[in-house]
């Protein structure tokens, strides 16, 4: 329950022109100090003030990973209410709002454009490249491991790239679909789906934070090494949760938290990792139970911890039979 204290910070930490600005930014999704201060074209000295002040009235996180720090909406707290309240009444037609959205976009896609290229030009070699740090053997086997032996009516793989994994889990499902943006990707997967003639699965170019389905379409869905290449882990955690149906199945697999910078300049990689509590958070904003987590350690020195989450959405409640007279 909020207290009159940190009702009081929050307002005060929030009624300042720059600070709403990037209230506005943040509700947009987290980003950097960098892209901060691209948007808002101010000197990162004063962009950091601002931020502190935020972080320390509990508007917004500070999540330090190496040597970037990203910033979001607080998660929790009494002023998560007021970072939420204040979103409404922003006037998002006003002149200096609509030129920070303008410079978000310019940010987002740029980044997004610089993935794409990395991702077209490394596709021929996207299994090997992806098995080099991680055991993939006993990743896969645990993914499966959670899904169980049943077969589910339909199934969605998000940011599928090969196809490898689609493949994979294809056979517990009557209807299996792959979404990636990437066309060189898309290329791979479906040359893969057609080898192994599986008439019941088919690939189809979508944005994840955008799918083209309704509310409640896939009884399983698969998040596989995707997450750390995205601006807003968490929006596609919540998108993911509106497809699902009840009672259905997200499996993520990703890295636990670590400190290879190189992955970002060298293989686009936006974040270092995810801790439990973060996807657990993540789960619960987008009313998912984070039921089970496995981490793999890596093979070598060199390598990355893997980690497999299971998250189920809640089912429909079974009505209540009428008692007998």
């Amino acid at each position: 329950m909020a207290d009159l204290e940190g009702i009081l910070g929050g307002l005060k930490a929030a009624a300042e022109a720059t600070r709403l600005r990037l209230l506005a930014l943040f509700t947009k999704g987290e980003l950097t100090v960098t892209e901060v201060t691209q948007i808002l074209r101010q000197s990162q000295p004063r962009v950091s003030r601002h931020l502190k002040l935020m972080s320390e009235a509990g508007l917004i996180e500070r999540i330090k990973e190496g040597s970037w720090v990203f910033y979001r909406l607080a998660e929790e707290g009494p002023a998560r209410a007021i970072a939420q309240k204040l979103s409404e009444l922003l006037p998002w037609d006003d002149v200096v709002l609509k030129r920070d959205v303008e410079r978000l976009d310019a940010v987002r896609k740029q980044r997004q454009d610089d993935a794409q290229e990395y991702f077209a030009s490394n596709a021929a070699e996207w299994d090997r490249l992806r098995a080099l740090h991680i055991p993939e053997e006993q990743v896969e086997g645990a993914l499966l491991d959670l899904i169980g032996p049943s077969q589910v009516p339909s199934y969605l793989d998000l940011g599928t790239g090969t196809g490898r994994i689609l493949e994979l889990v294809s056979s517990r499902a009557a209807r299996a679909v792959g979404v990636d943006l990437n066309g060189e990707m898309l290329a791979l997967a479906r040359a893969r789906i057609e080898k192994a003639a599986l008439a019941h699965v088919q690939v189809r170019r979508g944005d994840l934070f955008q799918l083209p389905y309704g509310e409640r379409s896939f009884d399983l869905i698969t998040l596989h090494q995707v997450l750390h290449y995205l601006e807003d882990p968490s929006a596609a955690v919540a998108e993911a949760a509106r497809v699902l149906r009840p009672g259905g199945k997200l499996v993520i697999v990703d890295f636990a938290p670590h400190a290879l910078e190189f992955l970002r300049d060298d293989h686009q990689h936006r974040r270092l990792g995810f801790a439990d509590k973060e996807v657990g958070q993540w789960c619960k904003t987008a009313g998912l139970s984070l039921s089970t987590t496995r981490a793999f350690p890596p093979r070598g020195a060199s390598g990355l911890t893997v980690v497999v989450w299971l998250a189920v959405a809640p089912a429909i409640p079974k009505r209540k039979t009428a008692e007998a007279a």
